[in-house]
């Protein structure tokens, strides 16, 4: 009978809690096409290098944001804005600065800080070093489940960030002039 009311109990506690899952790819990537175009200097000829700060999940505790999988979202958005190329001109580097979660709550706002950094690739210099911040709330409407509720808010201000990101692109100013190819 004891073992019966284990086994229950660990059932309850499961349904209700749950394992943490990471942020899924899917729900980061921004694929609407934005209504204006890019600056002509940066349309496919960006390229994504290095992400760090990022973190696994850690499956019995809480759902995180890894760098893997932020960087294939990042790419997978500037790709559907036309930005993204392999042998790129220029070369993003991000780091996930912080990732600001509640431990509990009905409401789970997660505030990501991001820094992107925009290097020309023939000099160095650098195009733009911008630091977004990008807060996202989910409530108890969009998941019951806690551990789900924070991966929803996970998932929703990393993909604000990269929405922040790509209107800073969109008004991105580069001086022409400075660039040049060496003889």
């Amino acid at each position: 009978m004891r073992i019966i009311k284990l086994a229950v109990i660990a059932a309850i506690f499961s349904g209700l809690f749950g394992c943490a899952s990471g942020a899924k790819v899917e729900n980061m990537a921004v694929m609407k096409k934005a209504s204006t175009s890019y600056p002509e200097q940066i349309q496919q000829n960006i390229g994504v290098e290095n992400v760090i700060g990022g973190q696994e999940t850690n499956p019995l505790w809480s759902s995180e944001i890894s760098n893997d999988d932020f960087k294939e979202a990042l790419k997978q958005s500037l790709n559907a804005q036309g930005l993204l190329a392999e042998d790129a001109q220029y070369e993003m580097e991000v780091q996930l600065v912080n990732v600001d979660q509640p431990i509990f709550g009905m409401n789970f706002t997660v505030t990501t800080e991001i820094r992107y950094i925009l290097r020309n690739k023939q000099d160095q210099s650098i195009v733009m070093d911008e630091k977004i911040s990008a807060p996202f709330t989910a409530g108890v409407g969009d998941a019951f489940v806690g551990v789900e509720r924070l991966r929803l808010a996970n998932e929703g201000s990393a993909k604000h960030n990269i929405e922040i990101l790509l209107e800073k692109l969109n008004t991105l100013n580069i001086d022409t002039q400075a660039i040049s190819l060496a003889e």
